[in-house]
């Protein structure tokens, strides 16, 4: 099974560029740049070390 091929992890923050800013500066491969989604929702994604993808919404 290739790594991160079932796992997501859904996490909320009050401040998106923030976190997304202290995540992309840890080295955590970027996935998506925070982005307001059509259907209402400012998130962006990343990858942990095994794969796995990791949403993070803004909390409004």
């Amino acid at each position: 099974m290739a790594k991160g091929t079932y796992a997501m992890i859904l996490l909320a923050t009050e401040d998106l560029d923030g976190t997304f800013e202290r995540l992309q500066a840890s080295g955590a491969e970027v996935v998506q740049e925070p982005t307001e989604q059509p259907y209402g929702v400012r998130d962006c994604a990343l990858r942990d070390p095994a794969g796995n993808l990791i949403r993070i919404d803004e909390l409004r």
